[in-house]
């Protein structure tokens, strides 16, 4: 089948399913994905395996496999990716949320920052810490501190959230590791100037949409949600210290930058580090290492303010693993499908496209890297594939200006439209509470508006400063 009919396909299949016959969203994206599966043809399967950089014998053996393993493999693969991630991060938000520790950061913030400041403090937040951590990471971590902020003020929760994304998903494409070969401190000082800008227009909407369309706090399958309205009678006495309340959140932090900075650090100057701390810092800078140990933290904190010993950590795993699980499943069910949208050969397809787009330049590599991101849900596998069509024009002479500029519109290219075949869309959903219909007007038009905010702005700024 051809690969766009094929796609069209699927993303009916995926929007009847769920927002209008209301099936589970687990079943309607494994659905999909089988169907995406069984009818995209072996050489395009081919094609695909050989683009990953298999042999053709390889390539014929993978295209050979069932569908249904193929879609098994890609949910899987997902699972390696973010499965230990969200199990500890949903324990480490049952830890914070049970034992206090995300009552008293929420005071200590508001304390601080003033509640009316709140919103551009999380958006700052979420962009600082999306520089060193993937937007998953960071969405993991502060996806409480949104729900207790919301809590303690009973107003403006989709405020909150939508202020964690619009920092941290630009910050994520805006700033290294960067997608073309570009200087690191050139593309993390564009990227914090002009992401910045476009958070901000991102900030501007979330305003609007909170005013129009305000998201209640609502239960996203915590049990422990339930105590938050009774925050406001809790006594400062009563709660963890605000380094120990902390420290589940800031440690897996330092551990995932430290591993960030310690590369880039020896790679510049050419230092050969002893093995042994190359080694530690590397173990402890894997995400999946650095959520188990603040994971630790949390139960540890959970332990010492609550009675109860061993039977109160027992109850708090089990139901932030019996949450966590349904977020998995639906996570890794868009995953697979987005991996059979892949290999059904509609990037490829895409990107052939821009041979007849008679436009600029920087707006054409927006719009490629814009429609491989939207119809296969990847933002990496967006940027990757972008870079590769367009890295042998990535020269100030053929450009006219400096190459830094293509990279930042690649990155604003890969924001626009999250969907229900993008993973992040899922966790965004389930995490925050919100309804598919709500992460699609929230979450998606607000991701598109900063896209196009930036493009606007890199271009603007490639004509006024080339820097070539």
């Amino acid at each position: 089948m051809d690969p766009l009919l094929l796609l069209l396909s699927g993303v009916a299949i995926v929007f009847v399913g769920i927002l209008f016959l209301k099936l589970h969203p687990f079943f309607t994206l494994v659905l999909a994905a089988m169907f995406e599966g069984a009818f995209t043809s072996g050489d395009l399967l081919v094609e695909h395996w050989m683009g990953q950089g298999l042999s053709e014998e390889a390539a014929r053996e993978k295209a050979s496999q069932p569908f249904g393993l193929r879609v098994a493999q890609a949910l899987g693969e997902t699972c390696g990716k973010i499965g230990i991630v969200i199990c500890m991060a949903s324990i480490i938000g049952k830890c914070l949320l049970d034992s206090g520790a995300a009552l008293r950061i929420v005071r200590s913030f508001l304390k601080t920052a003033g509640e009316k400041r709140a919103p551009a403090a999380m958006g700052a937040s979420g962009f600082v810490l999306g520089i060193p951590v993937f937007f998953d990471t960071v969405f993991y971590l502060l996806i409480p501190l949104a729900k207790a902020l919301g809590a303690s003020t009973q107003k403006n929760y989709g405020l909150y959230v939508l202020a964690i994304i619009a920092g941290g998903t630009i910050a994520h494409s805006q700033v290294p590791p960067t997608p073309v070969n570009i200087d690191i401190g050139a593309m993390m000082l564009g990227g914090i100037i002009i992401g910045g800008l476009a958070a901000s227009v991102g900030m501007v909407y979330a305003y609007a949409i909170n005013r129009k369309k305000p998201i209640p706090l609502r239960p996203s399958g915590d049990p422990s949600e339930k105590a938050l309205p009774e925050w406001d009678s809790i006594e400062d006495d009563q709660l963890p210290g605000l380094w120990l309340s902390l420290t589940p959140i800031v440690l897996p932090l330092i551990l995932l930058s430290g591993k960030t900075v310690f590369t880039v650090a020896t790679d510049a100057m050419g230092i050969t580090s002893p093995n042994w701390l190359g080694h530690a810092i590397q173990l402890l800078g894997d995400k999946n290492v650095a959520l188990t140990l603040a994971a630790s933290v949390g139960l540890y904190t959970l332990f010492r303010k609550r009675e109860g010993g061993r039977d109160v950590l027992k109850n708090a795993m089990q139901s932030a693993l019996a949450s966590g699980g349904i977020i998995l499943l639906i996570t890794c069910a868009g995953g697979a499908f987005g991996g059979m949208l892949q290999q059904s050969g509609i990037g490829p397809k895409v990107a052939g496209i821009s041979d007849s787009v008679a436009i600029g330049f920087l707006p054409m590599a927006f719009l490629l890297t814009s429609l491989i991101r939207t119809v296969q849900g990847s933002a990496t596998v967006a940027m990757i594939t972008s870079v590769g069509i367009l890295a042998p024009m990535a020269t100030p002479e053929a450009l006219g200006f400096h190459p830094l500029y293509l990279a930042m519109v690649i990155g604003f290219g890969s924001k626009p439209f999250p969907w229900m075949n993008d993973s992040g869309f899922w966790i965004i959903s389930k995490m925050s509470g919100m309804t598919e219909g709500e992460t699609l007007l929230n979450f998606s038009c607000m991701a598109t508006i900063m896209a196009m905010a930036g493009l606007i702005f890199t271009v603007i700024a490639s004509a006024l400063f080339p820097l070539v």
